[in-house]
């Protein structure tokens, strides 16, 4: 009997990943930031993630059965999306509050342009965004953490962030283990590497984006006159670097795309740090480069074997 030769578009291997392992991965790198901030701030913030994750999981099963599209929430994503979003918030933000950021997240960010994979952001980040402009005062009020510098608290029940703080408050360990005001899953320095080594490891992301980021953001802070470990370790640098920026579908697939897109990230995180009226800038960096990754793909995507550019005008 003949054997059929079929032929069929690429790619012609099939890993062994899935988005479902994909997102578990993410979650288990997430693990450490998640019980550093409930040590850190308390069972408040156990409480914000499963608000936050609980609520993401249920409005993605609604909106997919509104829009009838398959059920997706099997793959994990609507959970990664309520983790990634609660450890961006204020461990004592008005849940309902949170829960309006879940909504932004998952049907607005998400689902309205498709489902996962279609968004052109990261869905937790923009939700960041919005929560940080319709409500500055609660997504600015940061709890004193334990242990933290007298110095940094400015009365019984807030601080200020390393970023906001006088000079000399914080030292490099009191930001590498969290004794410092901030989001709940931003403040343990530590926690954050750990999950991103964890991630580079089990090859589920390139260290290409996080170390070009933070080699720029370092670069950049020598030339405003700003301590660049400091800036490092400090808000959401790191977090937004190893798991924000390095999002499959927000950021470039292409090598030298990776790099102009870490190296704008750094830049205008710095930037926007040193100059805006606002000390954190990462939210805002990442989303500007979100928008700017398909013109990056176009510059940086390798030309086909053999191709020839046409000449103006000519007919295709």
């Amino acid at each position: 009997m003949e054997s059929k030769l079929h032929v069929s578009s690429s790619p012609h291997f099939k890993g062994n990943n899935s988005t479902r392992r994909i997102m578990l991965d993410v979650i288990i790198a997430l693990c450490p930031a998640a019980i550093a901030a409930c040590v850190i701030f308390g069972l408040r913030s156990m409480v914000l993630i499963g608000v936050c994750v609980s609520t993401c999981v249920l409005l993605e099963y609604a909106s997919r059965k509104i829009m009838k599209r398959d059920t997706t929430i099997g793959d994990l994503s609507a959970v990664v999306t309520g983790l990634l979003l609660a450890l961006n918030l204020p461990v004592d933000i008005n849940p309902l509050i949170a829960m309006f950021g879940c909504l932004i997240a998952i049907v607005v960010v998400k689902q309205m342009f498709g489902g996962i994979g279609m968004n052109f952001v990261n869905p937790a980040l923009a939700a960041r965004i919005v929560l940080l402009v319709s409500f500055p005062s609660a997504m600015m009020h940061w709890v004193t953490a334990a242990g933290a510098p007298a110095a940094a608290q400015i009365d019984a029940t807030t601080s200020a962030t390393p970023l906001a703080a006088a000079p000399g408050v914080y030292s490099y360990i009191d930001l590498l283990i969290g004794r410092c005001g901030g989001s709940i899953g931003e403040v343990c320095a530590v926690a954050l590497i750990l999950g991103g080594i964890y991630l580079v490891v089990r090859r589920v992301i390139s260290p290409i984006i996080p170390c070009v980021y933070l080699a720029t953001a370092a670069l950049m802070s020598l030339i405003v006159g700003l301590d660049p470990l400091y800036q490092l370790l400090s808000g959401g640098l790191l977090l937004g670097a190893i798991f924000m920026a390095t999002d499959y579908t927000t950021s470039p697939v292409t090598k030298w795309g990776k790099v102009i897109f870490a190296v704008g990230c750094g830049f205008f995180t710095i930037l926007l740090r040193a100059y805006s009226n606002m000390p954190e800038g990462v939210s805002f960096s990442i989303l500007l480069m979100n928008i700017l990754v398909p013109h990056i793909e176009r510059l940086t995507t390798p030309r086909t074997l053999g191709y020839v550019k046409k000449a103006k005008g000519e007919k295709k």
